[in-house]
């Protein structure tokens, strides 16, 4: 028998694992052909777990500390094994250590743009990126839904699943929230909060826990972000003057390509900006209507406003001594007295001369 072939059956007495990676999830013993003796030591150290296979077949989990393989302390492994009486000979087992401790600064993004209905916008594409961070608490789970044989286990492995998992759910977050677009930027705690709620079931059927989850933005198209910054401009949201304020970019834009059209476009667009409240500077609420009764034949009839008012100035049922009330007014007055009909009869002409 050579050398290799002595060292090969050795039997192993000491099991531990020192991790020199930053990204291993769980590590196989290398038992190769060897087995090992009764009462060989094995060593757990913190943030880690030993979980022992046989056959494939789930056995006994070890938490940190250091043991000596009995079957005292291997129940499973004993009851699978039909060592009724103890044992003495060495066996053959599959040992798995699990990296417990808590995996940060893990990166995720969205691929594809998410695709949301905004009431003011229409159909919008958004885009958000984050990270977060997680741990394994049941390694034999984790061995069992995601690792199986595997003898080196490492986050990139199983990167893309719990990526496509938070994307999945933070969609679902950022739909329900009911959030104006530009009120995302605001709440990027929230959202944080409410995937991480979302992700602790799934999660979990890895045998796995969100330890945290940061969503650090949401990112709109640059054009509906210049929509939103014109809106802010603007003392509240009003369509006309939204309106208006698009003709005018329009005009600006067409007036920058010269010509008769620009010309045009330009006329029409200055009696559309003085008559609005951008460019006459005036409120645009329009005059309260004015009210006006008259006394005929000494009963009040009316009220009148300013078209049927002139109208009667010019078929002579007005005159400056008609008496007339308006609101605030104590008593009846002449015509005349009125501001506002002293325009309105010193329009009308004298009656023409006789003969």
């Amino acid at each position: 028998m050579g050398l290799w072939d002595k060292l090969k059956n050795e039997f192993i007495d000491i099991i531990e694992w020192t991790d020199n990676t930053q990204d291993t999830l769980v590590w196989k013993f290398p038992r190769y052909q060897n087995e090992i003796k009764n009462g060989a030591q094995l060593t757990v150290r913190e943030s880690q777990v030993a979980v022992f296979l046989d056959e494939g077949k789930l056995a006994d989990v070890y938490q940190p500390g250091r043991y000596e393989l009995t079957t005292a302390n291997m129940p499973i492994l004993t009851t699978l094994k039909g060592w009724k009486y103890g044992f003495n000979s060495p066996f053959k087992v599959d040992v798995f250590y699990v990296n417990t401790k808590q995996f940060t600064d893990q990166k995720w993004g969205t691929k594809n743009p998410i695709t949301l209905s905004d009431p003011r916008f229409g159909m919008i594409e958004i885009r958000a990126f984050g990270n977060f961070s997680f741990r394994i608490t049941d390694g034999a789970k984790f061995i069992r839904e995601i690792v199986g044989t595997s003898g080196d286990f490492t986050t990139d492995q199983i990167d893309g699943q719990l990526r496509t998992l938070i994307v999945t759910k933070l969609t679902d977050v950022i739909a329900e929230s009911n959030l104006r677009i530009e009120q995302f930027a605001s709440n990027l705690e929230e959202f944080s909060k409410f995937a991480a709620e979302k992700l602790s079931d799934d999660f979990d059927g890895y045998g796995l826990k969100v330890t945290s989850i940061l969503v650090e933005n949401i990112s709109m198209p640059d054009e509906v972000k210049k929509e939103i910054f014109e809106l802010s401009r603007l003392d509240k949201i009003d369509m006309q003057k939204l309106t208006q304020w698009k003709v005018a970019q329009g005009v600006e834009k067409a007036a920058e390509s010269g010509g008769m059209a620009s010309t045009f476009v330009g006329m029409g667009m200055g009696n559309l900006i003085n008559n609005s409240a951008f460019g006459s500077g005036q409120s645009n609420t329009p005059p309260p209507v004015m009210q006006i009764f008259i006394a005929v034949n000494g009963k009040q009839t009316g009220p009148f406003d300013v078209p049927q008012l002139t109208q009667m100035a010019q078929s002579g049922q007005i005159t400056r001594d008609t008496l007339v009330w308006k609101a605030g007014q104590a008593n009846w007055v002449a015509a005349s007295a009125l501001p506002e009909l002293e325009q309105i009869l010193g329009a009308v002409p004298p009656p023409p001369p006789v003969g």
